[in-house]
């Protein structure tokens, strides 16, 4: 008897110091250190089907009472899922709410309305100040999925400008030419290239303008997805496509799970950040595949103060993710001034992006950085550096005011630091590494071991750097660097000096 309460006493006190099991556990192996995991989101088994609720998939008839009236059935019964089955299925914004999965079916297509004037919050005067709701919201939140084989399309293209010089030189001038048959205002972007603006739009389309100019209406470009405040989200299986600006925004949330779902998106696409998610606590972002128009999987933390009282960005695990075009392969910033802590990518290829590993911030934004380790990671056919730091970032908005432009640049400085890169490959980029900190406050402590650029043409770029370790690492060719403002730095053992 006295074995057996040894036995159970032992046992309750193993419960006490480890984690619940969960079918998310298979990812947190070979970990370089422990961090917390992630639930499991469960939902009432219960579920009603759109079509019962007047919804018709013919691509034209507009379902967004349907899509309202099916979720406030199923929360009155406590929650479960709602089915969207085969079909395209027209509609305007969808609010979730807790307990709520909305399932989509395979052969499914959640296709939202090109009506603009559905999506602008109300109550809002048409005097500039308005905003756009999200398609897809929820907040203050428990329980919330999005799940399913189908596709979510934004029909992003009648909301975002376009750069005639980004088409051109991408060699896709026929969107260009596309934009142009569909009317739009025109204006110029430098000497040589011209701005398109989806305003005033030809008549014939039916698609309204929502403020007084392109400049404006602009502003107002909303998310695909966000969901905010909110406790136990997964977003599993489905297809985000075309958002008019980022695809998933993910924002103070608690245990956030991002698995298997494709995010696809024009490489021409403006602010086309394909997963944002910021001041979250405890995630998980596993076989991914994204393709986007600016960053791909991308941490943010808050602006200032209000980022420091969301709390950091926390426990991540980021896995056996792909990131074809983006302007970053996993990206940190430019807004994070509430902290980066115990944030993983392991296992995953960046094929194609602008660059691999990229951290950007500036002051007036900027944060701390605590056990930030990316490993195990391929890339090849980086059109810029394979790793990038930059302190000084400044947005390149389409028109008008960057986002950088009000922030208050005497304080909230980036920290870059207590990074480790490891047996990181990477094959044919322009550059190795780009770094650039601050006077005063360098890019400094950073590891890296057993990372190998082949195919490089350039070599390393460092300004403003210190404790900067090298080993095991391989340039072929060898290639020359260039050195400024730095000290501390060891290539295989030797100093790097300027």
């Amino acid at each position: 008897m006295k074995k057996m309460c040894l036995l159970v006493a032992m046992a309750t006190l193993w419960g006490m110091t480890t984690h619940a099991q969960s079918k998310y556990d298979h990812y947190y192996t070979d970990l370089p250190i422990e961090i917390e995991r992630v639930q499991e989101v469960k939902f009432p088994a219960t579920s009603v089907n759109i079509a019962q609720f007047g919804a018709v998939p013919d691509g034209k008839t507009e379902c967004t009472e349907a899509f309202a009236a099916a979720i406030a059935e199923l929360s009155k019964q406590g929650g479960g899922h709602v089915i969207v089955p085969r079909g395209v299925w027209k509609t305007g914004p969808i609010v979730l709410k807790s307990n709520i999965d909305l399932h989509l079916m395979k052969g499914a297509t959640i296709l939202f309305s090109e009506n603009k004037e559905l999506y602008v919050q109300k109550g809002d005067p048409r005097d500039g100040s308005k905003k756009c709701n999200a398609l897809i919201r929820a907040s203050k939140c428990e329980n919330i999925g999005i799940t399913g084989k189908g596709v979510i399309d934004g029909q992003g293209f009648i909301w975002r400008p376009i750069k005639e010089k980004k088409l051109k030189r991408g060699d896709a001038g026929e969107f260009w030419d596309e934009a142009l048959a569909l009317g739009g205002t025109i204006v110029p972007d430098d000497k040589t290239y011209s701005l398109w603006y989806p305003f005033n739009l030809n008549p014939e389309l039916g698609i309204p303008n929502i403020a007084a100019t392109p400049e404006i209406q602009e502003k107002m470009r909303p998310h695909l997805v966000n969901i905010t405040d909110s406790k136990n989200v997964v977003i599993e299986g489905v297809t985000l496509s075309n958002s008019p600006k980022f695809h998933l925004v993910p924002t103070r949330v608690q245990n956030l799970i991002i698995e298997n779902v494709t995010i696809d998106c024009p490489w021409w696409a403006q602010n086309g950040d394909a997963m944002d998610p910021g001041n979250v606590q405890v995630a998980l972002i596993a076989g991914c595949h994204v393709s986007a128009g600016d960053d791909g999987i991308c941490m943010k933390g808050g602006v200032g103060e209000k980022g420091v009282a969301a709390g950091p960005q926390r426990d991540f695990l980021i896995c056996n993710d792909t990131v074809y075009r983006a302007h970053g392969g996993f990206v940190i910033g430019s807004e994070f001034s509430g902290g980066m802590q115990r944030l993983i990518v392991k296992d995953c290829m960046f094929d194609g992006t602008d660059i691999g590993c990229r951290f950007k911030s500036a002051p007036g934004r900027g944060g701390w950085c605590e056990d930030i380790y990316c490993i195990n990671i391929t890339m090849k056919n980086i059109r810029e550096a394979a790793i990038f730091f930059q302190s000084g970032y400044a947005d390149r908005s389409a028109g008008g005011r960057g986002a950088t432009d009000s922030d208050d640049k005497s304080k909230f400085y980036p920290e870059w630091s207590n990074i480790t890169f490891r047996n990181i490959t990477c094959a044919n980029a322009q550059k190795a590494v780009d770094i650039t900190g601050l006077k005063g406050l360098p890019v400094h402590d950073l590891l890296f071991d057993g990372v190998s650029f082949y195919g490089v043409r350039e070599g390393m770029t460092i300004d403003f750097a210190e404790k900067l370790t090298f080993q095991n690492c391989i340039m072929t060719p060898a290639k020359e660097h260039t050195i400024k403002h730095s000290k501390n730095l060891l290539w295989n053992g030797k100093p790097l000096e300027e």
